[in-house]
């Protein structure tokens, strides 16, 4: 009963200090990062609230967001950031109360019930609480479920898993980590997400020219939503922040934001994350989940299992040798989707493997039988390089190889029937690399290669990953070398 009353009386006096400054306090509310300031100690009342410029940027964006200087809005911020309590909790009460815009139906999404349910309680618990009331009497709710709540003046905050976003609509649709750690290494349910996202998400909008899409996330994979949002060029306002900060890759935005930072490394909030909490946090996870999580750059930047240093620089050209292979990685696709992927490796006397050429290309079937044969014809190849092709399971493949064998007659052919995962075929080229016994010749593919090693196996794609397996194993297998010609083609 004692401590019982004391809390009463000190709740009391807080909230007569809060009538006393009530104009102060509205007038600092004006700005989204002020209302921040200013509502903490009502969300986290044991806990100091620490400000910093990475809060700053994304208050403005989202301001933005309010003021309809754009409507859609892509943020990538590592976990700790403030990112819930930000755009879940804080900017619709901000909306509804210092921005007089109380009208705004919500649509709140996460990965599942559990955040949902989480953010909507606090952002209801805030705006029924005696500091917001005292403020904004004006907001008055007149539903408080635990998922979805209501307003007297037709504003709306509805919460639902993300696999559940059909048959609602919302002048705000706030995505908040729509995947889970859990299965985002799932290309089925990583696909189920992006696909819901692409063909249930987009239309949730009351005004598709007005309403607004904020995503709010940490990268976990090179698909991701936020990959798909990159890759197919939407447009999104993309703010990016990485715990530590890259000269080589800075974020600016067109509403005028420059990440401030200036040197490799510097820390978001070495307030809240230490140097030494980052080493450690560095050393108990992941390369890939630094990389993706903390960097929003979902493989890491010095490698997985390659890294870019291993090759050097680019050579001028690759020692005369007859043990020379050009690889195929065969696919049939004209727009998007996976490459065709043509890549010459030699190895000369010396036992260095040099990479000397990399065809790439998107077409249909024809086109790329037609690259096939272009290249094998090619001066370059001619009938001195053996020629690789990856034979399919079942009967079509064998049909694919029969048919590509009676156009190549003449050539040393060599099919492989690929088992085990890609990671399986590429770890003993990946050991050479490694060693320093692989080379490149320099040319235009040189960069685009490197890239795809860096990111395998998080990356988008692995073509010339596959490619580049398939060409070593070819040159290193005694067994392959002794059943290049004759074979069956059909029996194998």
């Amino acid at each position: 009963m004692f401590l019982a009353e004391i809390r009463k009386r000190e709740a009391a006096r807080q909230l007569a200090d809060v009538e006393r400054n009530a104009d102060a306090i509205r007038a600092r509310c004006k700005t989204f990062s002020g209302f921040v300031r200013e509502a903490w100690h009502v969300l986290e009342p044991t806990t100091r609230y620490i400000h910093s410029w990475h809060i700053e940027a994304i208050c403005q964006h989202l301001e933005a967001v309010t003021d309809r200087r754009i409507t859609r809005l892509l943020i990538n911020v590592p976990p700790g950031s403030m990112k819930s309590l930000l755009v879940s909790v804080l900017w619709p009460a901000w909306e509804w109360g210092p921005k007089g815009l109380r009208s705004l139906r919500y649509l709140a999404t996460a990965f599942n019930e559990g955040p949902v349910k989480r953010d909507t309680r606090k952002s209801r618990d805030l705006i029924l609480s005696a500091w917001y009331q005292a403020l904004w009497p004006e907001v008055r709710l007149v539903r408080t479920g635990e998922t979805s709540f209501a307003n007297s003046d037709t504003g709306t905050r509805e919460g639902v898993a993300f696999n559940s976003l059909t048959s609602q609509r919302g002048d705000r649709l706030i995505i908040d980590d729509p995947h889970s750690i859990k299965t985002a290494e799932s290309e089925t349910e990583r696909e189920g997400v992006t696909r819901g996202f692409r063909e249930g998400a987009l239309n949730r909008l009351n005004n598709q020219a007005e309403s607004a899409i904020v995503i709010i996330m940490q990268r976990l994979h090179e698909k991701d939503i936020s990959g798909v949002i990159l890759a197919l060029k939407m447009p999104f306002v993309h703010l990016r922040l990485p715990m530590e900060y890259e000269r080589g890759n800075p974020c600016t935005t067109p509403l005028g934001f420059v990440d401030p930072r200036q040197y490799e490394g510097e820390l978001l909030c070495p307030e809240r994350f230490s140097a030494s909490t980052i080493a450690q946090m560095k050393s108990d996870t992941t390369a890939y989940a630094w990389a993706g999580q903390y960097q929003q750059r979902p493989a890491p930047r010095e490698g997985g299992m390659f890294q870019r240093r291993w090759f050097g620089e680019p050579v001028a050209a690759a020692p005369i040798s007859t043990n020379v292979v050009r690889a195929w990685d065969l696919a049939a696709t004209e727009a998007g989707g996976d490459w065709t992927v043509g890549l010459r490796m030699s190895r000369a006397p010396s036992g260095i493997f040099y990479i000397e050429h990399i065809e790439r290309l998107r077409g249909s079937a024809l086109d790329v039988k037609k690259a096939v044969l272009n290249l094998a014809s090619a001066a370059n190849d001619s009938k001195r390089v053996k020629v690789r092709l990856p034979q399919d399971v079942g009967q079509a493949g064998k049909g694919q190889v029969a048919d590509y064998a009676r156009d190549l007659a003449g050539w040393l052919l060599d099919v492989e029937r690929e088992t085990g995962s890609k990671e399986v075929r590429a770890a003993p080229f990946a050991a050479q690399c490694e060693a320093g016994n692989v080379r490149l010749v320099a040319g235009p593919w040189v960069e685009t290669f490197l890239s795809e090693l860096e990111t395998f196996p998080m990356g988008a794609h692995d073509d010339q990953v596959d490619a580049a397996s398939g060409a070593f194993t070819s040159l290193v297998n005694p067994t392959t070398l002794a059943r290049q010609v004759p074979f069956n083609l059909m029996g194998r």
